[in-house]
């Protein structure tokens, strides 16, 4: 489904064919996970800074979570290893950012990052349970005729 089948067919099925194509939501988790630890900083840059690598740290590591989940946005090719260091940076703002943005941030990440590792591109889609029922039930009823 690319963006020259239909010229005509809008930006929603448009967004859905680039949704599908990536590992969006896991990205997006991730992203918001960052921007979410870097909301609960309490400390100004310019403190961070004067107090030494222990407090650009605690801006650093969100910050590079953002930036994982963009890439993984817009490169889905490379998401593995995206997803291993968001992952990392997750785990690691426990100690550098207020518990990991008093969880959330740290949830968010983790959950992002376990999503986006997890994704497989080129994969069928999944057929639901009831879809399965019935096609065998169709196939009994063609192979007793």
């Amino acid at each position: 489904m690319s963006g020259t089948d239909t010229p005509h067919e809008g930006w929603r099925p448009a967004f859905r064919g680039w949704r599908a194509r990536r590992p969006f939501w896991g990205g997006l988790l991730l992203t918001l996970g960052g921007g979410w630890i870097l909301l609960t900083e309490k400390a100004s840059l310019l403190v961070i800074i004067h107090v030494g690598m222990e407090g650009v740290a605690g801006y650093l590591l969100p910050t590079v979570m953002m930036l994982c989940g963009l890439l993984t946005l817009f490169s889905p090719s490379q998401r593995l290893f995206y997803s291993i260091v968001g992952l990392l940076c997750s785990l690691a703002s426990w100690i550098t950012s207020n518990l990991g943005g008093f969880f959330v941030g740290l949830a968010l990440g983790v959950v992002g990052s376990c999503m986006t590792f997890g994704w497989l591109p080129d994969q069928e889609p999944r057929v639901s349970r009831r879809q399965r029922k019935k096609q065998a039930r169709a196939t009994e009823a063609v192979q007793a005729q």
